[in-house]
């Protein structure tokens, strides 16, 4: 028995195995899956020398990711199709539902694609992170089992109302059915984020005989930990971003090929209010956000400005650029500005600063991969504020359909939410490291006891099917973009042929067929 599942069998943590981890008169070389005989098949030698932690760990990241890009979207997107169908609704002005079905279809795809990504993902926890499952079960566990319960339940609920419905259900009733949904995405990211931040605040549990994280007094404390509403805020912003952008860049699209095309204009106008409302603000609640890490997580706010040395008299640099050297502690050709750094994070130039040189060296985490990271979300986001202030110079002058240097900007910059979220999260989440919970558990003690080849193999498919995948509902997604609304857009069951009857013909249509052939 290997010593990391022994030692977790010691401590209670897993169950003693039933069968052995290696098949027993067979080769038992790091080159067979376990069970292989299970199966019928050996993994590929070519993962004989990596680390199953790394592979873990890659294989979470590139699924997360995948993942990501579609709820950040989706966040965004059902709350602009319910202000859509509101304005319909508020002015009767044709163009708003005409947009709203237009967005519908994309939002049918999006969603779906990120339901099937997130299956996924909770899979993983199971499979590769097994032993994180049942120490941190007892508190993520229920908290899961909450989003399922209210947010999944009740897009399910009224999903199919909003996608089909428009032509079955009163217009009050199916806007109804908009906003429940737009609901239901907040609240499954209200859930998720809540795990997420638990992880990197841990707070309102306590430590079981068999080393488990069990509930304390109060959920309220497990649930509202430090930094949960800070992450909350900061990331359905970041969706709402992600979401305007997108409208805008497609917008842009079609105001480059006809700057008078109405519904483009009104696309383009609506983004780009929205660009400069919030994304001022999203900057303003970033700071918070991270002079909320810099409290319960120094290290990391450490990491993100290349801080390797300390600065007991304050005045520390805010660094623009440079290459972290983990090995020599200290950034090599560094560009910074003095004091700024002092002044963002304490408010004063002459605060003080500690550095990474008062970490120990097994608690820093990667800091190049940080540093980096956190640099394009902040670079994203002051180009985000950029092409929301020009929106802004535009529109007093009246030329805000008429810059086509402004379009081709924001066409330009219609990824740029989805790199600006995946960068944050990479950020927030390699500057975790070493601890999967922040202080408590190690990354590397909460794997499951694989082998490195039987994670390579299952990342290497995981490569391969998402690749084709998405890729394909994502050049779909881009099609449907290319086309300009038309009025009297189709809606989903005009367009598509609808959800699938399994049972044949329903009562329903049978009863219109009846009315069809009487009247004819």
């Amino acid at each position: 028995m290997r010593p990391r599942m022994a030692g977790a069998i010691r401590c209670g943590w897993l169950p003693e195995p039933r069968l052995p981890l290696r098949p027993r008169g067979r080769e038992t070389g790091a080159t067979l899956f376990p069970f292989p005989e299970t199966f019928g098949y050996e993994a590929p030698a070519m993962f004989e020398a990596a680390d199953a932690l790394l592979l873990a760990r890659i294989q979470f990241a590139f699924t997360v990711s995948f993942h990501f890009i579609f709820p950040a979207f989706s966040i965004g997107l059902a709350s602009y199709l319910a202000v859509l169908e509101g304005l319909w609704l508020w002015t009767g002005k044709e163009r708003y539902l005409d947009l709203f079905r237009y967005w519908l279809k994309i939002f049918a795809i999006a969603f779906a694609m990120g339901v099937v990504s997130g299956i996924v993902m909770s899979y993983q926890f199971g499979t590769n992170w097994s032993v994180f499952s049942d120490i941190a079960g007892p508190v993520i566990g229920p908290l899961m089992a909450y989003e399922v319960l209210t947010a999944f339940f009740l897009e399910a609920g009224f999903l199919g109302v909003m996608l089909f419905g428009m032509n079955k259900v009163g217009p009050r009733l199916h806007f109804a059915a908009t906003c429940m949904v737009a609901i239901g995405t907040f609240i499954s990211a209200f859930w998720i984020l809540s795990v997420n931040s638990w992880m990197h605040t841990p707070t309102g549990h306590i430590m079981g005989e068999n080393g488990q994280f069990l509930p304390g007094e109060s959920w309220v404390d497990i649930i509202f930990n430090p930094s949960f509403p800070y992450r909350l805020v900061h990331t359905v912003i970041a969706a709402y971003l992600t979401t305007a952008f997108v409208v805008g860049a497609v917008g842009a699209w079609h105001l480059l090929r006809d700057r008078t095309n109405k519904h483009a204009r009104t696309m383009f106008s609506m983004a780009m209010w929205m660009a400069a409302i919030v994304a001022p603000v999203q900057i303003f609640v970033g700071d918070l956000h991270g002079l909320n890490t810099m409290e319960h997580q120094p290290a990391k706010v450490m990491a993100m400005e290349g801080h390797y040395e300390s600065h007991p008299q304050g005045n520390a640099p805010l660094y623009l650029f440079g290459i972290p050297n983990d090995e020599e502690q200290r950034l090599d050709y560094a560009v910074g500005i003095p004091g700024l750094s002092s002044l963002i994070l304490n408010h004063s130039l002459t605060a003080p600063l500690d550095g990474l040189d008062s970490v120990p060296d097994n608690e820093q985490p990667p800091v190049g991969i940080v540093f980096w990271s956190f640099r394009i979300m902040v670079a994203m986001g002051l180009a985000m504020l950029g092409i929301g202030l020009w929106s802004l110079l535009a529109r007093v002058r009246g030329k805000l359909y008429d810059w086509s240097w402004l379009h081709r900007a924001a066409l330009i910059m219609g990824p740029a939410g989805f790199v600006a979220v995946i960068a944050g999260w990479v950020t927030t989440e390699v500057g975790r490291q070493p601890y999967v919970v922040y202080g408590l558990l190690r990354t590397a003690d909460a794997v499951s006891p694989l082998d490195a080849p039987a994670v390579g193999a299952s990342l290497l498919s995981f490569i391969l099917v998402y690749t084709a995948v998405f890729g394909v509902g994502i050049w779909y997604i881009l099609r449907l973009m290319h086309r300009l609304p038309q009025p009297h857009e189709p809606t989903v069951a005009e367009h598509e042929a609808g959800p699938i009857r399994t049972a044949g013909i329903t009562p329903g249509a049978q009863h219109a067929r009846r009315s069809t052939v009487r009247r004819d």
